[in-house]
């Protein structure tokens, strides 16, 4: 069997490409998913915090279903 070095040189150095190009699109799109992803910003509080909303008591017969699917799209929530 015959071995043709620069023909084998030619597959190392594509090889090494190959995986070298593999790896930085890795780390791009590593790097512009972190980028994108939103920032949580329901973290613990520091400092004097307080506490903004309070839940009222449930009542359920107080509002119609059209009038809490209207207030639901209104929220977003």
């Amino acid at each position: 069997m015959i071995v043709s070095i620069p023909k084998t040189v030619r597959r190392l150095y594509f090889m090494t490409l190959l995986v070298a190009f593999s790896c930085l699109l890795y780390y791009v799109l590593n790097w512009v998913g972190g980028w994108i992803s939103p920032v949580d910003h329901y973290d613990i509080p520091e400092g004097s915090a307080v506490r903004a909303f309070q839940e009222a008591p449930h009542d359920s017969g107080r509002l119609s279903a059209g009038e809490r699917l209207r207030l639901y799209y209104w929220y977003g929530e």
